[in-house]
């Protein structure tokens, strides 16, 4: 079974490919994309609240800058509707994760 970091790390990478496949017409990653799975990541691997983790939004401690946390909103608020026909079983996890008291 994949870890909770791990699931979340997948679910994310796979928003923002979407993101940039259909947002801005791009076949493979771009640059700017590339970098934000990067930084998503990286930010996953050092959560504080490791397989106890609860989604992003509902999460008291705000890891990422600023200009990362808006991105990534923008990515989430346009993904995260098109991940139940493309990915359903990521997107329906991450919802019961959402909709759960705890996270």
């Amino acid at each position: 079974m994949m870890s909770r970091i791990e699931q979340e790390r997948k679910t994310a990478e796979r928003m923002i490919r979407l993101w940039c496949r259909n947002k801005e017409g791009n076949r493979e990653l771009c640059p700017e994309c590339a970098a934000l799975a990067e930084y998503a990541r990286q930010r996953l691997s050092r959560c504080p609240f490791g397989e106890h983790k609860p989604t992003c939004r509902r999460c008291t401690v705000h890891c990422y800058k600023p200009d990362m946390r808006e991105r990534m909103r923008r990515v989430m608020r346009y993904a995260g509707p098109r991940m139940l026909f493309r990915y359903p079983v990521s997107a329906l996890v991450h919802m019961w994760r959402e909709l759960r008291k705890n996270g």
